[in-house]
């Protein structure tokens, strides 16, 4: 049986749709919420602020703009159950390699 913080958990479904969405050869999702304590939309439980990195060939051709509005979207579900905020990093393997 595994044993899974709740934190582990939204990281983990993050994870499953984004991988879903976006078929990513590089994938972190990390949960800052601790830097936010007191801040905004921070809950005492955490899971509310993330960063995320994601490269895929998904965002070939699309704008910074256009790449957040289609992360936001896959994300829907976890913003409507308290997912306040991402910090995103998206990139084309092209451009992750630089």
């Amino acid at each position: 049986m595994s044993f899974e913080t709740a934190t582990d958990n939204r990281a983990a479904r993050m994870r499953e749709v984004l991988t879903a969405a976006f078929s990513p050869v590089a994938l972190r999702v990390e949960d800052d919420s601790a830097k936010h304590a007191g801040h905004a939309g921070a809950s005492p439980g955490g899971q509310t602020h993330y960063s995320v990195l994601i490269v895929s060939d998904a965002f070939a051709g699309l704008s910074r703009v256009e790449r957040h509005r289609q992360v936001n979207a896959a994300l829907q579900a976890e913003f409507a159950d308290g997912l306040h905020a991402l910090a995103l990093t998206l990139r084309t393997p092209a451009e992750h390699r630089g």
